[in-house]
């Protein structure tokens, strides 16, 4: 094969690649990335169109997003056979450029890299409350040693448990006083939403929940009929880390999709409750029960699904020509 056919290759896959990690769960299912393929690499960019700016002023939350389609994106190549190294935020003077992939060679294909890769296109968010089977022990450990060395997992005992569903019912408070916040969340779940993306009715459950820690109030009630279960059997567990910047949060994203695959692999829900993380209070009271020894980035709910009723449908994607440049591909 002569060095220009290798390029093409290598081209088409990163193209394809991009396009695969459109499935990569983000807030509200904004999808606020967009991807560039140049020359012998993959460019991830962050969208600020879709930036929940109310929400997430910060843009930690668009940070945590793009990470979850980097690492997205880099199982799509290993179930092609392409090795790649990750480049992240390789331009100060393009803070919005926040990752390059590039090949660096082929590799065998592993049935273990072929079944992540289908597993992205299963992954999903089930809000309706867990069964009452217990998460086995064994299912913990491989959920989390999937998750990366630079951001760690906090399963949180019963007794921080409660104090999350307080801190969580605090924020979803400060939260529902903040009109601008309430209009952000009417957009991204109305029917005003962007075409391809946000929350439609399917995804919301048909009622307030009975659960221990308060699901987000999405001032609005969906169509997703749910049990009458609660979590007794639900863990949560908090995803953490060092480093409390942009470097931080994008690795929190690449974390919390190597976790949610590994997951859902294993049939296992993950539920994502960011509201606390949200407001600046609850997510110092969220830090305490770390004992102060890391930032917490995301708060998950892992349990069995209840099979009293069938799940959700996928979210809608955007296609892929609005998130991928990809010129002579």
């Amino acid at each position: 094969m002569n060095q220009d056919t290798s390029a093409r290759e290598a081209a088409a896959a990163l193209a394809t690649a991009a396009a695969a990690a459109g499935y990569a769960p983000s807030v509200h299912n904004t999808q606020p990335w967009r991807w560039r393929v140049v020359a012998d690499r993959l460019e991830l960019f962050a969208d600020r169109s879709r930036q929940l700016t109310a929400t997430d002023a910060p843009g930690q939350l668009l940070l945590m997003s793009c990470g979850a389609a980097l690492d997205h994106a880099r199982v799509a190549l290993a179930a092609e056979g392409w090795t790649v190294e990750t480049e992240r935020l390789p331009d100060r003077a393009q803070p919005d450029l926040l990752a390059r992939l590039r090949p660096t060679g082929r590799t065998p294909v592993t049935a273990e890299a072929v079944r992540l890769a289908q597993t992205m296109r299963i992954r999903h968010t089930d809000r309706r409350p867990v069964s009452d089977q217990p998460l086995p022990a064994d299912v913990l450990r491989v959920i989390e040693k999937a998750v990366t060395a630079e951001v760690r997992v906090q399963i949180l005992s019963s007794d921080q448990v409660l104090e999350l569903a307080a801190a969580a019912s605090r924020a979803a408070a400060v939260e529902a006083a903040e009109p601008q916040i309430r209009e952000e969340l009417e957009y991204w779940t109305g029917r005003a939403r962007p075409l391809g993306s946000g929350l439609p009715a399917a995804v919301l459950p048909e009622r307030e929940q009975q659960t221990t820690v308060p699901g987000r109030d999405f001032g609005r009630s969906g169509t997703l009929p749910i049990g009458s279960g609660h979590d007794r059997a639900a863990v949560y567990a908090v995803l953490y880390g060092d480093e409390d910047d942009p470097r931080g949060w994008l690795r929190a994203g690449e974390a919390l999709s190597a976790g949610w695959l590994r997951a859902t692999e294993l049939g296992v829900s993950v539920v994502p409750l960011s509201g606390v993380i949200e407001v600046a209070s609850t997510r110092q009271a969220l830090r305490a029960l770390l004992a102060n020894l890391g930032h917490p980035y995301l708060v998950l709910r892992l349990g069995i699904t209840d099979p009293e009723h069938s799940g959700p449908p996928h979210t809608p994607r955007l296609p892929a020509e609005q998130v991928v440049d990809a010129p002579g591909v």
